[in-house]
């Protein structure tokens, strides 16, 4: 899977029970559903070398959005890739959050691919990156990749026991083929103002690319 987070080093240091792996978890769902209400669907994927990944359905609402969101991305924090050690309870901790008119659950496995980059590929995924699955979000999407916009929007963030930092609730912003190539070239903010320009409804699961010339 091709990507544009930089990559970190080897995990290194010590945990707590406040920042435990079923306590952060626990945090992070019980935010998700007093945001979102009660999910109407979960899954769970578990890669090789792993832990587990569960993604949550909510909805759809009166507006027919459908959300998907990643739990088990935060269990640990993304470590600084210039450090030559991780810290295990400091750095920054996300899960991914997808918005989908009408819903597309096809879609589960490709948002729990990307949130395990950071344990599979060594990546810190944050606002203005992108990730490339390399292959349609779902069956016949027009989208093979996402952009991570920037959060406290949709779902605030969730403050842990010192030292953790919080967890950040990001965004995904589907892009297509042309799209993901021009946002490489002209960066994320130059491709969310011709989102912006152009009125284009990002949660709109058969939307064609946005004119770029």
């Amino acid at each position: 899977m091709a990507h544009d987070f930089p990559s970190f080093g080897d995990p290194h240091g010590g945990s707590s029970p406040e920042l435990s792996r079923e306590a952060v978890l626990a945090a992070v769902e019980a935010r998700l559903i007093t945001t979102f209400g009660e999910p109407s669907g979960r899954a769970a994927v578990t890669f090789l070398g792993t832990d587990r990944i569960e993604v949550l359905r909510f909805g759809p609402d009166a507006e027919g959005l459908v959300r998907y969101a990643t739990l088990g991305m935060s269990a640990a924090p993304m470590a600084d890739p210039t450090a030559p050690v991780a810290d295990q309870l400091r750095g920054p901790r996300a899960e991914l959050v997808l918005t989908v008119r009408g819903g597309r659950d096809g879609v589960l496995r490709s948002l729990a691919t990307f949130a395990a980059t950071p344990q599979v590929e060594g990546l810190v995924v944050a606002p203005g990156g992108s990730l490339d699955l390399g292959s349609p979000l779902w069956d016949g999407a027009p989208f093979t990749s996402v952009l991570a916009a920037e959060p406290g929007g949709l779902v605030e963030d969730l403050e842990l026991a010192e030292p953790a930092e919080p967890v950040r609730f990001l965004p995904l912003l589907p892009m297509t083929p042309n799209e993901a190539g021009w946002k490489r070239v002209h960066g994320a903010a130059a491709l969310q103002e011709r989102w912006l320009e152009h009125g284009t409804d990002l949660r709109d699961p058969q939307r064609r690319g946005v004119k770029l010339d």
